[in-house]
């Protein structure tokens, strides 16, 4: 029975890295969703990850971010292990970081990602061009939701930026460089 349970970096993070080189190779820091991720830093409390039988097997991260000055979460990159991919995994541990995000007060959330697949777990694609990631990206695939924001009340628009958390963005950006094999 798989297990879904928020992230504790000093037992998952290790994990967690190994699980996004199993299943996205280098490539995935070349993505546009990566220059937003590279200066912020992950949510452990609200991020899930799918532990089998004690093995992490999936992972939904989650980070801060604003639409056009506007609080919402990030989420992604999600992965699964290769031999448990098709069975609703992704889907499974997605859905627990939406709860999580929703039951700690959050109003958006958004992501890039396959509108078949995520509109399963209510993801909605805006008006084409009313969120502006840094960098290339398909507009059909930026897709966001109501965590806690009422039916009526239209998705934020504008720009995606970052927290300015200096310290924590500094230790993960640190991080992230290693992740990606740019610095010793």
């Amino acid at each position: 029975m798989i297990i879904y349970d928020r992230e504790i970096p000093d037992r998952d993070g290790r994990a967690i890295e190994r699980l996004f080189d199993a299943t996205f190779g280098a490539g995935h820091f070349a993505k546009t969703a990566e220059r937003v991720r590279e200066y912020s830093y992950s949510l452990p409390e609200i991020t899930r990850v799918g532990l089998l039988n004690g093995r992490l097997i999936a992972v939904c991260r989650v980070w801060p971010i604003f639409i056009g000055g506007t609080p919402a979460l990030f989420y992604g990159p999600i992965a699964v292990a290769p031999e448990y991919q098709g069975g609703k995994v992704g889907r499974s541990v997605t859905e627990a970081s939406l709860e999580a995000g929703r039951a700690s007060g959050h109003q958006w959330a958004c992501l890039i990602g396959a509108p078949p697949y995520f509109g399963r777990v209510g993801f909605e694609v805006p008006p084409h061009g009313s969120v502006q990631f840094p960098g290339p990206q398909n507009q059909s695939r930026i897709m966001l939701k109501r965590l806690r924001a009422p039916e009526d009340e239209p998705f934020p628009t504008g720009a995606v930026t970052y927290p300015r958390d200096a310290m924590r963005a500094r230790a993960t950006q640190r991080a992230y460089l290693r992740r990606a094999r740019l610095e010793e």
